[in-house]
């Protein structure tokens, strides 16, 4: 069903399947390796962290791997599929003409306000399965918490968050939220872990890190063996999750005709951005389509642009196998801005491959220019992007007055990846509002 402002699929019309890139990658992606030995990690080794159905998806050559009926049952639960809006109110207050057009993908509407249910429902529905008892997780500004968190409740899983201490300090009611579906949460770096205790003690006055929180998740289940971890993104069984949103997305455009020319999201570990990209870029690859693809990153926290592309650890305790990817270093603790879940230190390993080939181009900005273009989209579309999701907006408005300027006809499609109303104290800390 479609509109002149949004488009609407049924449910017969969820994804059956999750899209994997890795056999369509131009090149084959280089594998983990054991930091012990600098070899290729035995998938055996993961097995104290992951149920083997993730750690199989993790490795599959398999290009689409089904969705089981009780899983698509869940997604369906939490109201997939999502809407693609035209931002035909933005478009007008830039001035835009009718050939340019702004299209986002409407991943605000979950239940938690953001993407993180699609990869959450889906390693709590696996380690379920699996006879695992808790998951134990990091966060940065709590959305990915705050969905794993309901995704355990949903299924009968223990959680465990460890919140990144900035935003456990800036989001109150982020872990307030997992409160109330009954996960245990920690300002990171913490007491309850080895790691947590060494940094306290090296950096008293640290504001935290993704790094850190991850390294503390990964050391409280590894002592436990009724509990696996769950990270939010970077790995591809995450970014396969996530392809639900592209697919969507490509069903909803060939309904009304239109073909993207951009293709844009926020990139912290990436997988909002895979979820919505890597279904267009298998045509990219072939050569079937010519689809620009735009991943945004704060210019404090610049992985893709100023990061080295190399194997790292994915966490400051370095406890993780190593992965190549574009990285400021496993140590890396960055500035304390709002957007939380853009301050990680690496990215995922197949993002950092595609924007290596070049298939994927990377942009950066700083804090205050993406509020100010979120805020302009709140005052034309009356939604209230995260700070995250800001990065991509002010990415697709910048796009459409390029393309205005240059006089050239431009279809832009941007992952809208969460709503910012817990978020407002970062507008009125950036913006004075």
């Amino acid at each position: 069903m479609s509109s002149g402002s949004r488009v609407d699929l049924g449910e017969n019309d969820f994804p059956r399947y999750f899209y994997n890139i890795l056999p369509d990658l131009p090149e084959a992606l280089p594998p983990p390796l054991n930091p012990a030995t600098n070899e290729p990690l035995d998938p055996k080794m993961l097995e104290p962290l992951f149920c083997k159905e993730l750690i199989g998806q993790e490795l599959s050559s398999e290009r689409y791997i089904k969705i089981p009926k009780d899983l698509r049952e869940l997604f369906l639960k939490i109201g997939r599929p999502r809407t693609l809006s035209r931002a035909l109110r933005l478009e007008k207050k830039l001035g835009l003409p009718k050939d340019v057009k702004i299209f986002y993908k409407r991943e605000d509407l979950s239940p938690m306000g953001s993407h993180k249910p699609n990869t959450a429902i889906a390693q709590a529905y696996y380690a379920k399965k699996n006879g695992t008892e808790k998951l134990t997780t990091e966060t940065g500004a709590g959305q990915w918490g705050s969905a794993l968190s309901m995704a355990c409740s949903f299924v009968g899983l223990e959680c465990e968050v460890y919140m990144v201490k900035l935003s456990y300090e800036q989001k109150p009611y982020r872990k307030f939220v997992m409160g109330v579906f009954g996960a245990e949460v920690h300002a990171s770096p913490s007491n309850n872990t080895e790691i947590g205790k060494k940094i306290q003690k090296d950096f008293p006055n640290t504001t935290g890190s993704l790094g850190i929180a991850i390294s503390e998740a990964v050391e409280a289940a590894a002592k436990d063996e009724k509990a696996n971890y769950s990270l939010g993104s970077v790995l591809n069984h995450v970014m396969l999750h996530q392809t639900v949103i592209g697919q969507e997305t490509k069903k909803q455009l060939e309904m009304i005709d239109e073909k993207p020319d951009a293709i844009i999201g926020c990139v912290g570990g990436g997988s909002n951005f895979a979820g919505l990209a890597f279904p267009f870029m298998k045509d990219k690859i072939t050569g079937k389509e010519n689809y620009e693809f735009i991943a945004v990153e704060p210019n404090v926290v610049p992985t893709m642009t100023k990061g080295e592309y190399r194997y790292d650890f994915g966490d400051t305790g370095k406890l993780t196998p190593l992965l190549k990817m574009h990285t400021l270093g496993y140590n890396f603790i960055p500035s304390p801005i709002h957007a939380g879940g853009l301050r990680y230190h690496g990215c995922a390993p197949t993002v950092s491959a595609l924007v290596n080939s070049g298939y994927i181009k990377p942009k950066t900005y700083n804090q205050k220019e993406t509020f100010v273009a979120g805020r302009l989209f709140a005052q034309s579309e009356g939604i209230i992007p995260a700070p995250e999701t800001n990065f991509a907006v002010k990415a697709a408005i910048e796009e459409a007055l390029m393309a205005k300027k240059a006089g050239q006809k431009k279809t832009i499609v941007f992952s809208f990846s969460g709503h910012g109303l817990l978020d407002l104290q970062g507008y009125h800390d950036v913006l004075g509002i």
